[in-house]
């Protein structure tokens, strides 16, 4: 991370808070971080709890911040129905952030909330249906 701009590496670090605290507020554990593709990546420590949250930044796009979940999900198309003006959304696993403004941190935050609990949300969805 140390090549990312510094808007980015800061965006970076407020994500991190936002993922952590989400976690511990869904009461779901600890998260592992580890590089993926040498991104930081963020996944629920407990097994079959939720899905992986990566994040990348590019020197050829040095306004965005990417985040993204894997595409076997739902999670990026339902980011777009709910939260249609933030970012651009590819629908199926990316999301880029503008480093220009504020970062949204409800939408973030409730992505990562999504992600780090998708597989207990969808057991519910299993049994109550």
């Amino acid at each position: 991370m140390t090549s990312w701009s510094e808007p980015a590496r800061d965006a970076l670090w407020a994500c991190r808070n936002l993922f952590h605290d989400t976690a511990e507020q869904a009461e779901i554990g600890p998260l592992d971080e580890s590089l993926k593709w040498g991104q930081p990546a963020w996944r629920p420590r407990a097994p079959r709890t939720g899905s992986t949250l990566r994040m990348g930044w590019s020197a050829g796009q040095p306004q965005q911040l990417m985040l993204f979940v894997d595409c076997k999900t739902d999670l990026a198309a339902r980011m777009r129905d709910i939260y249609p003006d933030v970012g651009e959304n590819d629908g199926r696993r990316r999301i880029a952030l503008d480093l220009e403004g504020p970062l949204p941190e409800q939408a973030i935050a409730h992505l990562a909330q999504m992600t780090f609990c998708y597989h207990l949300s969808r057991r519910l969805t299993r049994t109550v249906g």
